[in-house]
């Protein structure tokens, strides 16, 4: 099991904006009814736009064990994010968890 599967920090952490050509109405892969139109070219992820953050596609505890609902065909932001940068870092910190040692993409 990755460290990103025990963790989830991230998708409580960050408000996750995306292109809207992402949106699978518009030819992508993110299912629209899991996003807010932040204005006509932008969309969010649900549940990233409140407080606390957690993404709606999140299941799970944060740092026991974690899983995204829409991982096959999740918005690039979560393509891109690395496990260990100092983003992860950040979002460990948040949720009481230790830093990872070492930059690499997400599983």
């Amino acid at each position: 099991m990755s460290a990103c599967q025990t963790c989830g920090a991230c998708c409580a952490a960050f408000r996750v904006d995306f292109s809207a050509h992402e949106l699978d109405d518009a030819g992508g892969h993110v299912p629209s009814g899991l996003a807010v139109e932040v204005n006509p070219h932008t969309w969010r992820m649900r549940g990233t736009d409140h407080v606390p953050i957690r993404c709606a596609t999140l299941t799970g505890r944060i740092g026991e064990q974690v899983a995204c609902g829409i991982y096959e065909w999740r918005p690039n932001p979560c393509h891109e994010f690395s496990e260990g940068s100092d983003a992860c870092a950040r979002a460990r910190q948040r949720h009481g968890l230790a830093p990872l040692h070492g930059s690499a993409p997400c599983p």
